[in-house]
C-alpha cells in the first residue's frame, strides 16, 4: 500500500470513529455540553485541583477560548477557584459537588454509550478492539504508557480462551498440529468439569481488560500438585508475567500443603526453562517425541516445596 493510501486509511477511520463516538453532535452524549466542554470538565474532576496553565498545555486549547468556557461553568456553579499558594498569579480549579455530580454523570453515561456497543460484538471482540487501541496508542504516542496488568481468577469464557490462544500459539511459532490444541483442551476441560477450588486454581493476566496469561494449578494426587499451561501472549512478553504466575502457583501450592509441585514442558520453550530454573525447578528426566508433529525433547520438572 502506497504511502497516500496508508494516510486516505487513516482518515477514513478518523471519520468513521468521530461519528461512532458522536463526536460531532452539537450536544455530547445527549447533555448540555460540546465535547470541549465534556473534555475539560473531565481534565478537572479527574484531579485535585489543576490550573488554567495546565488545562491549556494538556488539552492544546486557546487560553481565550478556555477562559470562556471556565467563566461560564463558574456561573452555572460547576467549579470553583482558589489562590496557587505556589504562584499566587494563578488559579487552582476544583468541581463543585454539583459539578461531581455532573462529571460522574458524563462518565455513566460514556460507558453506556461504549457498553452498548460491545453488546452487539461476538464473545472475544470487545477484547480484540481494545488490544487494536491500545496498538494504535502505543505507536502514535511516545508517552504512552502500556496498561498495568493484572492477575485474577478464571471467570467464564477463559478456559476456552486458553485453549485457542495456546493452539494458535504453538501451531505458528512451532508448527505443531492439532494435537497440542486437542491436548490442551482435554486439560483445560478435566480442569472445569473437575475443578476442586480447595486445592486447584488458575490464573489469568489481564492487562486493559484484555486476556495475555494464563496458568493452571491441578491436583495430582498424593501430595502432588501439577503446574499446567503456562502462557504468556507476545503482546505482553518483557514485563514478567511468566515468572509472576509461576511464583503464584508455588504460593499457593505450599498454601495448601502440597508437597511437590511438577511440570512437563519442552526444551525449546527457553524463557519458561529460565523461569523454573530460577524458581527452584529441577529437571528430572526428558525424552523425545513426536507428539504434535515435529521432533522436540519433553522435559519433567519438579519442585520440592
Amino acid at each position: 500500500m502506497s504511502d497516500i493510501a496508508l494516510i486516505e486509511a487513516a482518515r477514513d477511520f478518523n471519520r468513521f470513529y468521530t461519528n461512532f463516538l458522536g463526536l460531532l453532535n452539537k450536544a455530547y452524549l445527549d447533555s448540555p455540553f460540546t465535547l470541549t466542554d465534556a473534555r475539560i470538565l473531565f481534565e478537572i474532576g479527574s484531579h485535585d485541583g489543576i490550573s488554567a496553565a495546565a488545562l491549556v498545555r494538556d488539552l492544546h486549547l486557546d487560553p481565550a477560548y478556555l477562559s470562556r468556557i471556565l467563566k461560564r461553568f463558574r456561573a452555572e456553579g460547576l467549579i470553583e477557584t482558589s489562590p496557587d499558594p505556589a504562584d499566587l498569579r494563578s488559579q487552582i480549579i476544583n468541581v463543585t459537588d454539583r459539578g461531581r455530580a455532573q462529571f460522574e454523570e458524563l462518565g455513566r453515561r460514556a460507558n453506556a454509550q461504549i457498553a452498548a456497543r460491545f453488546d452487539n460484538l461476538a464473545i472475544g471482540e470487545p477484547q480484540a478492539v481494545v488490544s487494536a487501541m491500545d496498538t494504535i496508542r502505543a505507536l502514535l504516542d511516545p508517552a504512552a504508557k502500556p496498561a498495568p496488568a493484572i492477575i485474577r481468577a478464571h471467570r467464564a469464557g477463559d478456559i476456552g480462551w486458553i485453549v485457542q490462544s495456546q493452539g494458535r500459539f504453538y501451531a505458528e511459532e512451532y508448527g505443531w498440529d492439532l494435537r497440542f490444541e486437542a491436548l490442551v483442551a482435554e486439560v483445560a476441560g478435566k480442569f472445569l468439569a473437575n475443578f476442586d477450588p480447595a486445592k486447584e486454581y488458575c490464573w489469568i493476566a489481564e492487562r486493559g481488560g484484555v486476556n495475555v496469561g494464563s496458568v493452571l494449578v491441578t491436583n495430582g494426587g498424593d501430595g502432588v500438585a501439577k503446574l499446567r499451561l503456562l502462557y504468556v501472549d507476545k503482546s505482553a512478553r518483557g514485563l514478567g508475567l511468566g515468572k509472576l504466575l509461576v511464583d503464584e502457583c508455588i504460593r499457593f501450592c505450599r498454601q495448601k500443603g502440597y508437597r511437590e509441585l511438577r511440570l512437563w514442558t519442552n526444551d525449546m520453550l527457553e524463557t519458561a526453562r529460565v523461569i523454573y530454573v530460577k524458581s527452584g525447578f529441577r529437571l528430572v528426566s526428558a525424552e523425545r517425541h513426536h507428539m504434535f508433529g515435529p521432533e522436540a525433547n519433553g522435559q519433567n520438572w519438579l519442585l520440592t516445596l
